[in-house]
């Protein structure tokens, strides 16, 4: 199965803001090589894109993660891919967002990319009435010191690919074959365990507006 990261109408690419893609629950490895694809072809005139998705079972190992971070992955594979960070978990009933973004053409840096992120699963985890925040030392967001969401990109030919993933609802035990984002004893949470009910899609079409607002683009989401 091939992603295939569609070359959506580039009038107006920078000022009307990026297509949204709801792509469902697709398998890890076919995604990526979408991402990378989109990137190296893509010219100063396509539209950004920013996909929502879920995967599969899968841990996924950055460019220079340590497979000692890995402690008992059993059954579900190891991927070792080309973001930053150490290894984390996806599966299903987490909320993976991948910002396919020209952050040159955009004006930002990796930190503003990092921030708008974190800042829009804030505002989400607001609404639910649930208190969340960023770290500096250590990127993605927290609720008492427990890992709501993890952040890992990578940046090519100026433009962002991989992104976040939010825990939504989802079986938390695979986090404890690791040691997530390189962190012994790390624990994490998910949007259920806090006593908010979405799905998945649900949560992907309440975070859009929040993302594109943090990146000081129009929070109309175009879903594409």
């Amino acid at each position: 199965m091939t992603i295939a990261a569609s070359k959506i109408d580039a009038s107006s690419a920078a000022a009307g803001g990026p297509a949204l893609r709801w792509l469902g629950r697709v398998d890890y490895e076919p995604t990526w090589d979408g991402m990378r694809a989109f990137t190296d072809s893509r010219t100063a005139e396509d539209r950004d894109q920013i996909w929502f998705l879920e995967h599969p079972a899968v841990f996924t190992l950055g460019m220079n993660g340590k497979r000692e971070h890995v402690l008992a992955p059993a059954d579900i594979p190891v991927v070792q891919i080309d973001r930053g960070g150490q290894v984390t978990y996806h599966g299903p009933g987490q909320l993976v967002v991948y910002p396919l973004i020209d952050v040159r053409r955009l004006g930002i840096g990796v930190r503003q990319l990092v921030v708008a992120l974190e800042n829009a699963v804030i505002a989400l985890a607001a609404e639910q009435a649930v208190v969340a925040a960023g770290r500096r030392d250590a990127p993605g967001v927290y609720v008492n010191e427990r890992k709501l969401a993890s952040i890992g990109l990578r940046i090519r030919r100026g433009c962002s690919y991989h992104g976040l993933a939010l825990n939504v609802s989802m079986d938390l035990e695979p986090f404890g074959r690791i040691n997530p984002c390189g962190y012994a004893g790390l624990q994490v949470t998910d949007l259920k365990s806090l006593g908010t009910d979405l799905s998945v899609e649900a949560a992907a079409h309440r975070l859009a507006p929040h993302l594109l607002r943090s990146l000081s683009l129009p929070d109309q989401p175009v879903w594409s």
